[in-house]
């Protein structure tokens, strides 16, 4: 499957990001997971343009950024010209030691990671390089987010993702900016993710699907009554 986020077109869209609308409930909550890290080295896994990795330095955490995509890492690396960020090949993150991260940030690169076995060699890499008492916070679209309308994405056009089963890819069309070419990303449901998990040795001790209040600004569509996301926090 084509990564189709390494395309300069659409990482400059992507760096003109923040946290608003249905992106704001991907990241509300993960402050408090967080403070559970037993101390401020932190990965962002699949950090794009460097959102997610200047979050985390927000939060006080010594944070690397890496990602597969030299257009993504090129923005991030142009809108934070003094962070960390890491254009990195493979599934063994190699260029990392052994339990050299107290928590790692995964926030959505998993939708795009085709496959049973590819996602378990990174889960397995991803806990290699996790302190004993790290956490590991992975953010990820739940299958509803395909099937819905939003305030940031628009699935209309893409009937066919009602009938879409565990590996099939889903398409997504993101509104909060121009570039209106739908992502394609493979439907991953929750026991997948759980199954994946176990098997590349981490536990999930925690697991939240965000609703909206209804008392944010933002012009909510499904937000509150439709879970967008799920975000799990896994130990070793």
């Amino acid at each position: 499957m084509e990564n189709c986020y390494e395309d300069a077109t659409r990482a400059a869209a992507y760096a003109q990001l923040e946290f608003a609308n249905t992106y704001y409930l991907a990241f509300r909550d993960v402050p408090k997971l967080l403070r559970g890290a037993p101390g401020p080295r932190a990965m962002d896994f699949g950090c794009g343009t460097g959102r997610s990795t200047r979050f985390l330095k927000e939060l006080g955490f010594a944070a690397v950024g890496v990602d597969i995509a030299s257009e993504m890492i090129a923005q991030a690396r142009a809108r934070d010209p003094g962070g960390d960020y890491r254009l990195i090949a493979g599934e063994t993150l190699q260029e990392f030691a052994d339990e050299s991260f107290d928590a790692v940030l995964s926030a959505f690169p998993f939708d795009n990671i085709p496959g049973f076995d590819a996602k378990l060699r990174l889960f397995r890499s991803l806990r290699r390089v996790l302190a004993p008492r790290g956490l590991i916070i992975n953010i990820v679209s739940s299958p509803e987010i395909y099937t819905h309308e939003w305030a940031t994405f628009s699935t209309a056009n893409f009937p066919e993702n009602r009938n879409a089963k565990c590996g099939d890819v889903v398409r997504i069309v993101t509104t909060d900016f121009g570039d209106r070419r739908p992502c394609e990303d493979i439907l991953w449901p929750d026991e997948d993710y759980r199954a994946v998990y176990a098997q590349a040795g981490l536990s999930v001790a925690a697991t939240l699907k965000p609703l909206a209040t209804g008392d944010e600004p933002y012009q909510w569509v499904s937000e509150t009554a439709v879970a967008p996301w799920v975000i799990y926090a896994l130990a070793r």
